[in-house]
């Protein structure tokens, strides 16, 4: 040190100390000074903790993206953080139904541990989250849009400073919102540009130097399909057949064609985008094509949303110390095996959209594209471990921040899929599944321990991602099949699910009936 002992004699006369042992003491206040200092979780060049924008999307599936590869469907906007980011190529849900994945996406556990199985569930008030760690952390925290969890609940949610949602689903147009708790009102307009214009006004209030944390839940692209009128007709000279696998069901469970004339079956109502039904005709592929466009236009509306708050960070100066994430919260049949809707354990159900840029998690100019299997409970691990918040305990999913930055040789080969049965919407079954790199193979449980009373199914995904064959009665795959139903046992077990415990609705089979209109 350069001071002199003189220049300390304040200090001494204050503490009554000689001047000898004033420069001591001085001294180990400065070594305590820089302990607590390098002992920080940032580092002197990250002191600044990184702020969150969180977009959700509600049945987007994996191939709805540009930057998937779509033909039809360009999202610049989208891809744009992909293309600067993360772009992870199987990305999954562990149940594709919107309230258990949401709860999923929370808390990074499964549905049979957070208890969130059906869509009419509420977030368990015991249960953590990782927008309570990020709040309790010292971030200020907002949701707007769709929450669904709790379907006739629009009240504030705990972890949230600011909370902005509506019952329900929401309507694309002209949704009564309730604003904190406080006040509820109808906000006329577009749904993506009203939740759009919110987070815009929320992103610009003063949050007294915090890091901050955004969550926006978009209705798009989620039935019923109503795009925006400048967006209404952009697809109309596209042809949009049945998919080829919708007529290969020979070999597919019974289930899977007494579905066809159903709500989720493509000669059925087509979330009344078909007036008469059931119609088998050829000519009622027209019914398929409307519905499809406009599923695609909606998401267009979503692009542009994420285009205006990419441009309103940038111009604020937080675009790079900013983690956005843009996912879907599950996928959706569009006509393969004849189906629509999710539910199943099918890969245009389970497969999701997910990107995610930050420059501090892999340089703008060095994007990666990640091929390993990521799920959705793998989301709230991996954001608190880039804000360098405190752990969630006993989840199941696994941060990817090490898999992205450096690759990881332990990472998952396998994951257990599943997804219980519902009264209210009679056309699946009770799904177990496990998905490897290579082989998926999936059985439908009766629900009270009886044997399986529908056909099993195992796809080589590998060669055959569209699913087209079932090879469950293949004896040539007889080995396959005893190997995947012991990973499907391990895969349960590790989740704390094992099969001798597993309880589940009792399958009551696939009905004609419409679900009602309320919860539609």
């Amino acid at each position: 040190m350069n001071c002199r002992p003189t220049q300390l004699a304040p200090f001494a006369v204050l503490c009554n100390l000689s001047s000898t042992e004033a420069v001591k003491s001085f001294i180990a206040i400065l070594l305590c000074l820089q302990c607590l200092l390098t002992a920080r979780p940032l580092q002197a060049d990250d002191t600044k903790r990184p702020n969150v924008l969180f977009i959700l999307t509600d049945d987007q599936r994996w191939d709805a993206l540009g930057l998937a590869g779509n033909k039809y469907l360009k999202t610049p906007n989208i891809d744009r953080l992909g293309q600067e980011g993360v772009y992870f190529r199987n990305s999954f849900c562990t149940t594709a139904l919107c309230s258990p994945s949401r709860a999923s996406i929370l808390s990074g556990l499964y549905a049979h541990a957070h208890g969130v199985v059906n869509n009419f569930t509420e977030y368990p008030a015991g249960f953590k989250s990782f927008p309570m760690v990020l709040q309790a952390s010292g971030y200020e925290t907002a949701y707007i849009g769709k929450w669904h969890m709790g379907e006739n609940n629009d009240e504030p949610r705990p972890g949230f400073d600011w909370f902005v949602t509506h019952k329900g689903q929401g309507k694309y147009f002209d949704t009564e919102f309730n604003f904190h708790g406080k006040e509820r009102k109808v906000v006329p307009g577009y749904y993506t540009h009203v939740v759009t214009d919110m987070a815009e006004d929320w992103l610009k209030k003063d949050h007294s130097g915090k890091p901050w944390c955004l969550m926006i839940g978009h209705k798009a692209p989620h039935s019923f399909y109503f795009p925006e009128e400048k967006y209404a007709k952009v697809f109309d000279s596209v042809r949009v057949p049945y998919p080829e696998s919708a007529f290969m069901l020979d070999d597919k469970p019974d289930w899977i064609r007494q579905r066809l004339n159903t709500w989720h079956g493509i000669y059925g109502p087509l979330f009344e985008w078909r007036k008469k039904f059931p119609d088998d005709s050829p000519e009622a592929v027209k019914d398929f094509e409307a519905m499809t466009r406009a599923y695609w236009g909606t998401l267009l509306s979503v692009d542009d949303s994420v285009g205006r708050l990419y441009e309103l960070l940038k111009q604020r100066g937080e675009l790079d110390n900013t983690i956005i994430v843009f996912m879907s919260d599950n996928g959706l049949l569009n006509g393969e095996h004849g189906m629509v809707d999710k539910r199943t354990a099918h890969e245009p159900s389970m497969r999701i959209v997910q990107v995610v840029r930050f420059p501090k998690l892999t340089p703008v100019d060095s994007p990666k594209v990640i091929d390993q299997q990521v799920l959705t409970v793998d989301v709230a691990p991996s954001l608190l471990e880039l804000c360098n918040a405190p752990a969630l305990d006993k989840i199941h999913g696994r941060s990817w921040v090490s898999l992205v930055r450096e690759g990881d040789p332990s990472w998952r080969k396998s994951f257990l899929y599943h997804y219980n049965y519902e009264k209210q919407f009679p056309y699946t079954p009770n799904v177990r599944c496990v998905r490897g790199d290579t082989w998926k193979y999936s059985h439908s449980p009766h629900g009270d321990g009886s044997p399986d009373r529908h056909k099993a199914e195992l796809y080589n995904i590998e060669f055959d991602p569209e699913e087209r064959h079932n090879l469950i009665d293949n004896p040539k795959y007889a080995d396959v099949v005893k190997t995947m139903q012991q990973e499907l046992a391990r895969v349960m077990n590790e989740v704390g699910l094992p099969p001798e415990t597993d309880k589940m609705p009792l399958d009551e089979g696939v009905k004609s009936e419409l679900p009602d209109a309320k919860i539609r």
